[in-house]
C-alpha cells in the first residue's frame, strides 16, 4: 500500500508521455549496455522505493505506538503493520539490495557512455546526481553499520534518499540540460 502509489504514478506518467509516432532510436541508444544500465538502475530504484514505503510505515507505526502509551497494540490499519523492528529490518535489507544494483547501474552506465560518447564519465548532471544518490545511500549504510543508526534516523534517511532518487530521475531530466537530454523529449 505504501509502494504501489510510486509505481502507479510512474506508470501513469509513462502512459501520458507515450507518443503514437514511432521514430528510430538515436545511435547513442542502440547499445546492449543501455539495457543493462537501465535495468540495474531501475531495480535499484525499486528497492529504494520499497525502503521509502517501509520507512513511512515505520514512522506511522512508531508514532501511533507513542500516542498509545497504554501499551495496548495499535488498532485499525496500523495494527496490521509488522512490528517496528521488522519494518526497520526490511528498510535495511531493501537498501542492501538497491545499493549494489545502483552501483552496477553506474558501472554499466559508464561502459555505455564510453561506447556512445567515447568517455566513461563526463560530469553530466544525470551522472553527477546518480553519484550523489550513490553517496547518500553509501552514507546510510555507513551510518547503519558503523554508527548503529536504526529506527527513526534510518527511516528518515531512507525517505531523504528516495527524494534524491526522485530528483535524479525526474528533476535532472527536466531541469538540467546534459547528455541525457533525449530522455526529456
Amino acid at each position: 500500500a505504501f509502494v504501489v502509489p510510486f509505481a502507479f504514478l510512474g506508470m501513469t506518467w509513462a502512459q501520458l508521455r507515450l507518443s503514437d509516432a514511432i521514430e528510430p532510436l538515436v545511435p547513442a541508444l542502440q547499445s546492449n549496455w543501455l539495457t543493462y544500465h537501465v535495468v540495474t538502475c531501475f531495480l535499484g530504484y525499486a528497492a529504494f522505493a520499497v525502503a521509502c514505503g517501509v520507512s513511512v510505515m515505520y514512522l506511522i507505526k512508531v508514532g501511533k505506538e507513542e500516542k498509545n502509551a497504554s501499551g495496548s497494540p495499535a488498532g485499525g490499519i496500523v495494527g496490521l503493520f509488522p512490528n517496528a523492528k521488522v519494518l526497520d529490518d526490511i528498510n535495511y535489507k531493501a537498501i542492501m539490495i538497491g545499493f549494489p544494483l545502483l552501483s552496477l547501474g553506474i558501472i554499466t552506465g559508464a561502459a555505455w557512455a564510453n561506447y556512445a560518447w567515447g568517455t566513461y564519465w563526463s560530469w553530466d548532471p544525470k551522472e553527477t546526481w546518480a553519484l550523489i544518490t550513490w553517496l547518500v545511500y553509501a552514507g546510510y549504510l555507513h551510518m547503519r553499520i558503523a554508527r548503529g543508526w536504526r529506527g527513526r534516523r534510518a527511516a528518515w534517511f531512507a525517505i531523504l534518499g528516495f527524494g534524491v532518487v526522485i530528483f535524479t530521475f525526474f528533476g535532472v531530466t527536466y531541469l538540467l540540460p546534459g547528455l541525457h537530454a533525449y530522455a526529456a523529449g
